[in-house]
């Protein structure tokens, strides 16, 4: 009875009081019938209908009571894909690896079955004719429709795509003139899809989210175009699992005088994520990302790592660390941790999150790279802090500073 109720709670309330009406509001997934996309498209079906709860879900927590957010019942959820599985599909594949319990599944099937129509065909080079300005224009016009035909009064772009292989940089990356010139240009490529999604998200007004470890706004001419469009943004690279736990364990270790001197790690993961990042190109941007925070975080020691595609694990990631320890009088300590999970299952709840928390960013009139969102994501923009119990502290500071200065304010921001 107390999770029942506890799941109508989640489904009927947002975090605490509210202050002013959000509206309806829009979540667009890139990558919208992959395993990440749909699981979030299930969960929050789930959840807004009552029949689970909201646990995993940061801003159900305690802490975030007086902070006003949007319902979850609130959401309606759309996006781009290249895949042609629809979501029901691929949720009876998640059921058949053991990820998603069957019943669930089938209660909220209708609603996956009415999410998944409202997925568009997303930018794929390798079939486009036309200039990867128009693809943009495209995708933008997508969103926009999305926005409008709902009545929606934002729409808040997240990227849970597969990653990308880095690109090399171009001068166009640097110069808005060049970078809209050679946009133009149906000869030319210039941008990875991930950047196209971004730079579609920015043309349409769109609060963006990269979830992933790709290029997207990592271009500073498009970047600096977003920001000129007055739209708040976040990133990069969800943190779900193993960097997690090494964000935690570093500063307590840094805390108790002991120096680290080698952080060796190891991935094994199979299904969709497994197979691109067997690609020594794709999985290189992963291991810059994923290693970038532990080096600060232990003051440069070595931190070897690798990530290993075992298609039987199917959606499964399992994560080894061996972490070496000096400590007192030079004596040596060894710590191993092994952690296994369903993947999609941990980040699923922080696009749910992510997406409550930039539509408070957005009515808040928050622009650029929202740092306190650093929280979520292994490679924060805008933020150098790794420390996870410090971005706690930071999240919830800027949660309840933007509830409450939004709560004295004006009210909602209209997507135009």
């Amino acid at each position: 009875m107390a999770t029942a109720a506890k799941a109508v709670r989640s489904a009927t309330m947002s975090a605490g009081p509210t202050s002013h009406d959000y509206g309806k509001t829009g979540i667009w997934l890139i990558g919208a019938r992959g395993s990440v996309a749909t699981t979030a498209t299930m969960g929050l079906a789930a959840i807004s209908a009552g029949f689970a709860d909201a646990t995993g879900c940061v801003t159900e927590q305690a802490v975030f009571d007086g902070v006003d957010l949007p319902r979850f019942a609130d959401f309606v959820v759309g996006g781009h894909d290249i895949s042609d599985v629809s979501m029901a599909k691929r949720a009876e594949a998640l059921v058949e690896s053991g990820m998603l319990p069957l019943h669930l599944f089938e209660s909220v099937r209708s609603q996956l079955v009415e999410a998944d129509q409202r997925v568009r065909p997303g930018y794929d080079p390798r079939q486009e004719s036309e200039s990867q300005a128009e693809a943009a224009r495209r995708l933008a016009s997508d969103i926009s429709d999305f926005r409008i035909s709902h009545g929606l009064n934002r729409v808040i772009v997240l990227d849970v795509a597969s990653t990308e292989a880095p690109v090399e940089t171009l001068p166009e990356f640097t110069d808005i003139d060049m970078l809209l010139a050679a946009l133009e240009d149906p000869s030319r490529s210039v941008l990875p899809p991930s950047s196209i999604s971004a730079y579609a998200a920015v043309l349409a007004g769109s609060p963006y989210v990269c979830f992933t470890p790709s290029t997207a706004l990592n271009v500073p001419a498009l970047y600096e175009l977003a920001v000129g469009s007055g739209v708040p943004t976040a990133g990069q690279d969800g943190k779900t699992g193993q960097t997690w736990l090494r964000s935690v364990v570093a500063p307590a270790l840094s805390a108790r005088g002991l120096r680290v001197l080698s952080w060796a790690g190891t991935n094994l993961l199979g299904g969709g994520d497994g197979a691109t990042l067997a690609d020594p190109r794709a999985v290189s941007g992963k291991l810059q990302s994923k290693n970038r925070g532990l080096r600060e975080l232990t003051g440069g020691a070595a931190t070897p790592l690798h990530i290993d595609n075992v298609q039987d694990l199917g959606e499964t990631k399992v994560a080894w660390d061996h972490i070496n320890i000096e400590g007192f009088l030079g004596s040596r300590l060894t710590l191993q941790t092994t952690w296994t999970a369903f993947d999609s299952m941990l980040a699923a709840p922080m696009v749910l999150d992510l997406s409550r928390l930039m539509a408070l960013a957005h009515v808040s009139g928050e622009k650029g790279h929202v740092s306190a969102l650093g929280f979520f994501f292994k490679d924060p923009w805008g933020s150098n802090e790794h420390s996870f119990s410090r971005q706690t502290d930071i999240l919830v500071e800027w949660a309840q500073t933007m509830s409450s200065s939004t709560a004295a304010g004006t009210g909602i921001v209209d997507q135009q």
